[in-house]
C-alpha cells in the first residue's frame, strides 16, 4: 500500500512539474510594453490563445501612453479605443516560437508581419517587421506577475 501512495505522489509531482514547465514555455499571460523613445512603461497587453493562434490586446495604458484611441490605424481599428484592442493576431507556433503574425504600431497605425519568442521566463521579445525578418526592430515586454 505504502508504494502505491509513494508511486501516486511521484506521478502527482511530474504532472506537476510538466505543467508548470508548459506554462513557463508560454507567451500566455500579461506584458509590459515599453516606449521606444522614452524608455518608459507604455501599456499591458494580454497575449491570450485562441484556436491554437496567439492574440495580443491591450488591457491597459500607462502614463507614458500618449493616446487612447488608434487615430492613424487601419480599417475597423481606426479611432477605435486601444485598451480591448488586438494590436498582435494570428501567431502560429513554429518550434520555439510564434511567426506569421501581424501587429499594429498604435501610434502610426502601421501593420507589420510579426514573430514572438520568449527569452527566459519574464521577457518576450516581439518582432516586427516588412518583408524580411531582417528588416524590422525588435521590442522587449517584460511579464507582469
Amino acid at each position: 500500500m505504502k508504494n502505491y501512495a509513494l508511486f501516486g505522489a511521484f506521478v502527482m509531482a511530474l504532472f506537476l512539474s510538466a505543467s508548470a514547465l508548459h506554462a513557463q514555455s508560454s507567451p500566455v499571460g500579461i506584458w509590459q510594453t515599453i516606449d521606444d523613445e522614452s524608455g518608459e512603461p507604455k501599456s499591458q497587453v494580454e497575449i491570450y490563445q485562441k484556436n491554437d493562434l496567439i492574440y495580443g490586446k491591450v488591457v491597459k495604458l500607462l502614463p507614458a501612453a500618449t493616446s487612447d484611441k488608434c487615430n492613424n490605424c487601419p480599417g475597423d481599428k481606426k479611432d477605435q479605443p486601444l485598451i480591448g484592442m488586438d494590436i498582435l493576431w494570428e501567431l502560429r507556433p513554429y518550434g520555439d516560437y510564434w511567426s506569421y503574425g501581424r501587429i499594429v504600431d498604435p501610434k502610426d497605425g502601421d501593420v507589420y508581419k510579426c514573430s514572438i519568442w520568449l527569452d527566459g521566463t519574464d521577457k518576450l521579445k516581439v518582432r516586427g517587421y516588412l518583408g524580411l525578418s531582417m528588416i524590422g526592430r525588435t521590442q522587449i515586454w517584460h511579464r507582469v506577475k
